[in-house]
């Protein structure tokens, strides 16, 4: 069943997915600056060329790509944990580093539930789940960790005209602080959809609301949880592990890192994978 999303939740949402859409259109607000020399190169651009006048013709690109939040796009992990072990002291139980690493990219209610369980908590995993998403929203309002890379290169596959999605199991509340600084063209949360990670479905979704095919798209993931979710809508997976293991399966390829990658690079790996398209 849907979660039912609060009304600060679906504010938070469709305030994202706003100013998703004025970024798309060029709005006049304030955007991100490059944190790094990169730019979006041509094959043969030198790296340190300016943007205009780039062309993008020769490079096989996907028709979208779809970015997971916590743990590949901003290192919000530890924040998580930290959360987790605060609400299992306030029960007198202790919350290991292992226990943490358990959750690491299952939709928010099913941790709610093992949290629940394993504190055998009177509050029920709505409860646990909302009290973890108010605390890490907080969090993020005050300051974004990055994960290395990042948000450079977001906004070098937005000079390239690629369509963007943030593809996240965490509520609105916590994606909108990194919606609202991306060029998104869409946004979906695991507040709004049924099934959550490993589930297609917001994978799915998110393509549908770009208009495009999942099969076209590149996910970028850090979890085995998500790459499932991505592989099983039909997607290519870039995987960037961080805290977690993620096998190599067909359609997947992984990096060590996003800091090493320009838009040319990250394309070339979407390519280097899509002949395995699914049908």
């Amino acid at each position: 069943m849907t979660q039912t999303p609060s009304p600060a939740s679906s504010n938070a949402l469709a305030e994202a997915n706003q100013r998703c859409w004025r970024c798309r259109k060029g709005h006049n607000g304030p955007r991100l600056q490059r944190t790094s020399a990169r730019t979006p190169p041509g094959r043969d651009t030198p790296r340190n060329a300016p943007d205009q006048g780039i062309t993008w013709s020769h490079v096989s690109t996907p028709a979208a790509v779809l970015w997971d939040l916590d743990g590949t796009l901003v290192d919000t992990e530890p924040l998580w944990m930290a959360e987790e072990a605060a609400v299992a002291a306030e029960h007198g139980v202790e919350w290991t580093e292992q226990d943490g690493l358990e959750l690491v990219g299952n939709a928010l209610l099913d941790s709610g539930r093992i949290l629940q369980r394993k504190l055998s908590s009177p509050l029920t995993p709505e409860e646990i789940v909302d009290r973890l998403v108010v605390r890490l929203a907080d969090s993020l309002r005050g300051d974004i960790p990055w994960r290395p890379g990042l948000p450079a290169l977001v906004e070098e596959v937005a000079t390239a005209g690629i369509p963007q999605a943030l593809v996240t199991m965490s509520y609105a509340q916590i994606a909108a602080p990194v919606a609202e600084v991306l060029p998104f063209d869409a946004v979906v949360t695991g507040d709004v959809v049924a099934r959550g990670k490993p589930d297609p479905e917001p994978y799915l979704e998110a393509a549908r609301r770009l208009g495009v095919d999942p099969r076209d798209c590149l996910a970028v993931e850090d979890s085995p949880t998500g790459a499932a979710s991505a592989n099983a809508a039909g997607c290519v997976v870039l995987v960037v592990p961080h805290l977690v293991a993620v096998p190599l399966t067909p359609r997947r390829v992984v990096r060590k890192g996003l800091e090493v990658l320009d838009a040319t690079e990250l394309f070339d790996l979407w390519a280097s994978r899509s002949a395995d398209r699914l049908r």
